[in-house]
């Protein structure tokens, strides 16, 4: 699992590198053709590996509930975030990776809730949600590309 969990710290590298970088505004924008904005892509992304990996294991998840409903599946933005949203989003990043990472070594998920995704994977094990995560943000990362793409960054 190692191998798996620093792919993941490499993609959050990177959206943490858009988060310091691209203006705020920018963060905010949805560009005509667009669902979302370049937040909600890497926000959702914090949000689903909690839901998959925590949520489905039946333990708490390390967001806030106005994180999930405001950022899983089939939202979109509301209303434009503020500096302190990005600052915590900064920070979840890296040290919610890290924590899974740490009860993934002291054996906590134990249990797990069946799930079939968008893409009909079934996911069995809190080992599969963590694997496809990857998958999960490496689309994101994707549309945040795209985003950045319309919007001249």
């Amino acid at each position: 699992m190692n191998h798996t969990f620093d792919i993941t710290i490499k993609n959050r590298d990177i959206f943490y590198h858009f988060l310091e970088t691209i203006p705020l505004e920018l963060l905010n924008k949805v560009p005509a053709g667009f669902n979302n904005n370049i937040f909600w892509n890497i926000k959702h992304t914090v949000v689903t590996q909690q839901a998959l990996v925590y949520g489905l294991s039946g333990l708490p998840l390390h967001v806030s509930n106005d994180d999930v409903q405001g950022y899983k599946k089939g939202t979109k933005p509301e209303g434009d975030i503020t500096q302190d949203d990005v600052d915590l989003c900064k920070n979840q990043l890296h040290a919610l990776i890290k924590k899974t990472e740490e009860d993934w070594n002291n054996g906590l998920f134990t249990n797990y809730k069946e799930y079939t995704v968008t893409t009909k994977t079934t996911l069995s094990s809190a080992k599969e949600a963590i694997e496809f995560n990857n998958f999960h943000e490496g689309i994101h990362l994707g549309y945040v590309l795209a985003l950045k793409r319309v919007l001249g960054i």
